[in-house]
């Protein structure tokens, strides 16, 4: 069986266009989505219109869980650690329904599937907590600790917008799948991960997918909150993932 595994697509509407594209030509059977479906990005509303009309497994990301508990608690957290991104989720509220905030409550904060023998964990930040770092370079033993409650073949990770992959000891596989919306690589690709599984044996492709970062680049910008201009220079030259 072939699966798509994509993340993080903060609102880039573009890109995700751009990544179904490749998917299709792929010839992917189902696609996983592991959350921060908005956020920071170009268009929030006609971005969560279009993610709930697909048949999509959906993981819940951390910035989908700060959609769902936003408040001034909330709000004050980001203002004192990530300003701007404070700024964009007092903007993003504005293009939230009700129905929107209950589609991301519901969403799951992991997912466990076994796809042709291979048994699979869908995560958004690691298996012990929505916003912890699967990062190119940790030392294994530190993969090891983070996955050591797992039994799974593969986990299957996003949240750092930067692909990566690890094999443990105990012939755990970890991948991150990178970023559809905001890539944080020296290439600002759009990046998303194929799977292909049978009689328990599995390979893992990261594919990296140009799209108009110019055009999703102009509409962040055209935002306007205090920031905005710096979130809209990050999709073309994606120099800091927290700001």
């Amino acid at each position: 069986m072939r699966v798509a595994v994509i993340s993080d697509i903060h609102a880039n509407l573009i890109a995700l266009e751009a990544v179904l594209k490749d998917i299709e030509q792929e010839n992917c059977e189902h696609i996983i989505c592991l959350g921060d479906l908005v956020l920071a990005g170009p268009q929030p509303k006609e971005t969560l219109v279009f993610v709930r009309q697909q048949n999509w497994t959906i993981v819940q990301g951390n910035t989908d869980k700060l959609i769902v508990d936003y408040g001034q608690d909330i709000i004050g957290m980001l203002k004192e650690n990530y300003p701007v991104m404070a700024n964009a989720l007092v903007d993003d509220i504005n293009y939230i329904t009700e129905d929107d905030k209950k589609f991301l409550e519901e969403l799951a904060p992991m997912i466990s599937a076994d796809i042709d023998g291979v048994k699979i964990l869908f995560v958004h930040g690691s298996p012990r907590a929505n916003n912890e770092n699967i990062l190119p370079g940790r030392p294994l033993d530190e993969i090891e600790e983070i996955i050591a409650d797992t039994e799974a073949d593969l986990i299957l990770c996003g949240h750092t917008h930067i692909p990566c992959g690890y094999q443990t000891n105990k012939k755990q596989t970890v991948v991150n799948v990178g970023s559809v919306g905001r890539p944080m690589t020296p290439s600002p690709l759009a990046c998303y991960v194929v799977v292909d599984s049978e009689n328990g044996i599995f390979n893992v492709r990261h594919k990296f997918v140009d799209y108009d970062r110019e055009k999703a680049s102009e509409l962040v910008r055209a935002r306007n909150f205090e920031g905005a201009d710096q979130l809209a220079e990050l999709l073309i030259n994606p120099v800091n993932r927290h700001i």
